[in-house]
């Protein structure tokens, strides 16, 4: 990129947070309810980044209109009451967050999980305070692929969209950083279905761990002469 880089935006599911085994136990917890046998996590875990109705869906394929969003509000409910009982940073993120710190790059996140999701998780796991900017799905009246939530992110971080870099597990967050003039780079440790292919997305580059976030912007920063590349690879 050739604008300097003053901010990195994170996706939540999948990108910056493992929440899949929260969110595929509540699945199966409701299954349980309903006398089912619980799924594999593999066969759901690829769902996770598309959101509660992509869930259920997994687990309840014949279920149609009302008896469908009965079954997505018990299991927001279910989810709501378990955010983090196994949901960590991905491995290597921490590491990710303060590297961007000592780097005097401001980190925030875009997703597009309801807020009354977002900000409790968030405090559980005591992250309120490593992030400038939280905005979540229902922050604004766009949601991603639209670039607004991006646009309104880099504002709330004092930075113009040009100066700032999005990850995530998406299709729908390549195209919501390109429209808002941001790089777009995939985590393709994330939660993908088995039909997806990232490449074909047209990502400015793929991460197969949070740390090659590093090496990233240690290449970019060398390529503008920036002055914080030192540290930023950890060597």
């Amino acid at each position: 990129m050739s604008h300097q880089l003053r901010a990195v935006l994170f996706d939540l599911d999948g990108t910056l947070l493992d929440t899949a085994p929260d969110m595929v136990a509540a699945l199966n917890a409701l299954r349980h309810e309903h006398e089912l046998e619980p799924l594999p996590f593999e066969q759901v875990r690829g769902a996770v980044s598309h959101g509660a109705a992509r869930i259920v869906k997994s687990g309840f394929p014949d279920a149609e209109g009302s008896e469908f969003e009965a079954l997505r509000s018990r299991y927001l409910l279910i989810y709501s009451g378990s955010l983090a009982r196994h949901t960590r940073l991905f491995p290597g993120m921490e590491q990710v967050l303060n590297r961007l710190d000592s780097m005097g790059l401001k980190s925030g996140i875009v997703t597009n999980k309801p807020s009354w999701l977002t900000l409790p998780l968030l405090t559980q796991l005591n992250l309120n305070a490593r992030f400038v900017c939280v905005v979540s799905g229902d922050t604004l009246a766009e949601r991603k692929p639209h670039p607004l939530p991006l646009l309104h992110a880099a504002h709330l971080a004092g930075v113009a969209p040009q100066e700032c870099v999005y990850v995530g597990d998406a299709l729908r967050d390549v195209q919501a950083a390109h429209a808002a003039n941001m790089p777009a780079l995939i985590a393709d440790y994330g939660y993908l279905l088995p039909e997806e292919d990232s490449s074909t997305w047209g990502g400015e580059a793929h991460l197969q761990q949070p740390l090659d976030l590093l090496d990233w912007l240690n290449a970019a920063a060398l390529a503008r002469g920036d002055s914080f590349t030192d540290d930023a690879a950890g060597t």
